[in-house]
Formats: C-alpha cells, sequence, structure tokens
C-alpha cells in the first residue's frame, strides 16, 4: 500500500452535503459520478493532497443507505492507493484477511477496487484502489 487515496464518508443527501463541505474546504467539489455497482452517488473533494469522497445512496438496497440507517452518516471507509490489486488481495487472503469481493471491480474515479471486511480490520472497511490505466 502506498498511501491514503481517500477518505469516504457516507451522507444522507448529496446536495446538501456537496455545499456543506465547500464552505469547510473553501472550495467545491471537482467530480460527481454515480457507481451502479455500489449503488452509491458520488463526489470528490480535494483538500492539499488527499481527497474525500462523500457517497450518497442511489437504492433501497445500497450499502450505504444500510449504514446509515445502522450507523448515521459519518466516515464509512479509507482507501488505500496500490500497484497491483491482484496481488494485494492475495497477500491480505494468505494473511487471513476478509475480502468481500475478491475480483476487482470499477469504482468511482477511474479505479478497480477491493474491499476488507471490517471485523477483520478493528472495524474498519478498508477499500484498496488501482488506477485503471
Amino acid at each position: 500500500m502506498h498511501k491514503i487515496e481517500h477518505i469516504g464518508i457516507a451522507v444522507k443527501n448529496l446536495e446538501n452535503s456537496n455545499q456543506l463541505f465547500a464552505r469547510l474546504f473553501g472550495e467545491s467539489h471537482y467530480k460527481v459520478e454515480k457507481v451502479d455497482s455500489e449503488g452509491v452517488n458520488t463526489s470528490f473533494f480535494q483538500v492539499g493532497p488527499n481527497k474525500i469522497e462523500l457517497l450518497e445512496a442511489s437504492s433501497p438496497d445500497s450499502p450505504i443507505r444500510k449504514f446509515i440507517e445502522k450507523r448515521g452518516e459519518g466516515i464509512h471507509h479509507i482507501a488505500f492507493d496500490v500497484e497491483d490489486i491482484h496481488a494485494e488481495i492475495a497477500r491480505l487472503k494468505e494473511e487471513e484477511f476478509i475480502v468481500l469481493n475478491e475480483t476487482p471491480k470499477r469504482g468511482a474515479d477511474n479505479k478497480l477496487v477491493c474491499f476488507v471486511h471490517p471485523k477483520t480490520t478493528n472495524g474498519v472497511l478498508i477499500e484498496l484502489c488501482q488506477e485503471i490505466k
């Protein structure tokens, strides 16, 4: 893992949250994207060298909707940039982490993504991200 790629924050209303975070950061989001495979609408903010991803449920069975119902709005995941997502998945499985999707899928912001179950990472959902080239 190279660096934190972004921090994901679950929100009930993306439009309202975009306005709130624009006021907080002093600038608007740079991208909005729908990710059907995850049932989310996303927006991204660049804050210095860091990215923040806001996630809003786009369907009733979205994992984000379920997360918000259970825990409320807030930090949903921490994403890490990896060079070879397939090798990293194999390494984590060998280390006995539970990988939620062993085959990476297309995520937001031109990335292949995979998630590591929070029950094997002290309650934190970890996302692996590899730039699609």
